[in-house]
């Protein structure tokens, strides 16, 4: 019996050997063993050159989960910012930083994942953002916080040329509290203009964003920085210069508010056909003809101190007070190209007009306002030329 119950324990050792011992630790052990590597991806890639500041820092993980993210300068200097999904390649994170990248500096982007077993991977890449040979920041009428009326484009101004016009409108843009159609039209390579088909709708709060910083204008130049403004447009001022019937009738609002006897443009000096844009006013301004190539004393030469001035181009025209043509105001055209009214009339247009309103000068026998005239003929474009303008097709 003794050796019967010796048998009996051995053989119930070996079963628990069997079942609880080699076989658990086996299975453990190949389990951690198996558990791939993850696999970390990083971009731009390492020892990139000429790197935008504003290029997507991309992080891809497979078999594994992403840890910790960091960016640091060439001083070792950490770099403050976030990884947030990719909205551009799915299953891919960014690192997006708090502050934009600096040009033409080099940085260290490292980024750390674990797979199942806990096991940490990592990938680095050291790069270095482009050096700009010249760095441009446009200006942009109107200012922030002014009031305008409806024919006031958005106007950009390039210190330089543009070479890469599309990667710079894609860059511009427009809000508005009134949807419009707007669209951006290149006049040169150092400016483009924003307008609707039509004037924009009266009451409407409209805003640029110009997110240039770190955008390849061309040709060595990029954007310096950011910029956004912000104005308003009033109500809808109208006038419209009739050189035919010499009068001038203004609408507030579309409702008719005054009609006035003028003088236009005689057949000599003739006023642009077209939507002038108001620009500015002066409550007295010395009006010389030789500031477009006429001298003083040459034969229709002037020179004269004008009230009521309200410019409506930048080739000499203006609605301004012409005391000296009330007489013929209301039956022919007189003047060396501008609108004359009467003194007491002139100040009350002086006090109506606003930057941006529109005058509307028809049946003139001069031509249609164009270039020549200054930076505001946008309205004298058909649209469908306006639209060829963009950059983008």
């Amino acid at each position: 019996m003794r050796r019967t119950a010796a048998v009996i324990a051995a053989g119930a050792l070996a079963l628990l050997t069997a079942c609880n011992g080699d076989n658990a630790g086996g299975s453990g052990q190949h389990s951690v063993a198996s558990a791939p590597a993850a696999h970390v991806t990083v971009l731009p890639k390492d020892g990139s050159a000429d790197v935008p500041p504003t290029v997507p820092l991309e992080i891809s993980v497979t078999g594994g989960t992403l840890g910790d993210v960091t960016v640091v300068d060439a001083g070792g200097t950490s770099v403050h910012g976030a990884v947030k999904q990719s909205t551009d390649t799915p299953g891919s994170e960014v690192w997006t930083p708090d502050s934009p990248l600096a040009y033409g500096t080099k940085y260290t982007l490292t980024a750390k994942a674990a797979n199942a077993a806990k096991e940490e991977s990592r990938a680095s890449s050291t790069f270095t953002t482009v050096t700009p040979t010249t760095l441009s920041t446009p200006s942009v009428g109107p200012l922030g916080g002014t009031t305008v009326g409806v024919g006031m484009p958005i106007r950009v101004f390039f210190d330089q040329p543009v070479a890469d016009r599309a990667a710079v409108e894609r860059h511009l843009k427009v809000t508005s509290s009134n949807p419009t159609d707007g669209v951006w039209s290149w006049l040169n390579d150092r400016e483009v203009h924003f307008r609707p088909s039509q004037y924009w709708p009266p009451n409407t709060k409209v805003t640029l964003d110009a997110n240039l910083y770190g955008v390849d204008f061309g040709d060595g130049v990029w954007g310096q920085k950011d910029r956004s403004v912000s104005f308003d447009v009033g109500a809808k001022h109208v006038s419209v210069a009739d050189a035919a019937t010499h009068t001038l009738t203004v609408y507030d609002s579309g409702k008719l508010v005054q009609t006035y006897p003028m003088s236009a443009g005689s057949s000599k000096n003739p006023t642009r056909n077209g939507a002038h844009v108001v620009l500015q006013s002066y409550r007295k301004i010395t009006m010389d003809s030789s500031t477009f190539g006429l001298a003083v004393d040459a034969p229709g030469g002037y020179r004269a101190d004008v009230e009521y001035a309200v410019r409506i181009s930048n080739n000499g025209e203006f609605v301004h007070a012409a005391p000296w043509s009330v007489g013929q105001q209301g039956s022919s055209n007189v003047s060396h190209g501008c609108i004359n009214l009467s003194t007491e009339r002139a100040a009350w247009f002086f006090g109506f007009a606003r930057p941006g309103d529109v005058v509307e000068v028809k049946n003139s026998v001069g031509p249609t306002l164009s270039a020549k005239d200054g930076d505001i003929y946008d309205w004298a474009i058909p649209w469908s030329t306006w639209q060829a303008g963009s950059a983008l097709k």
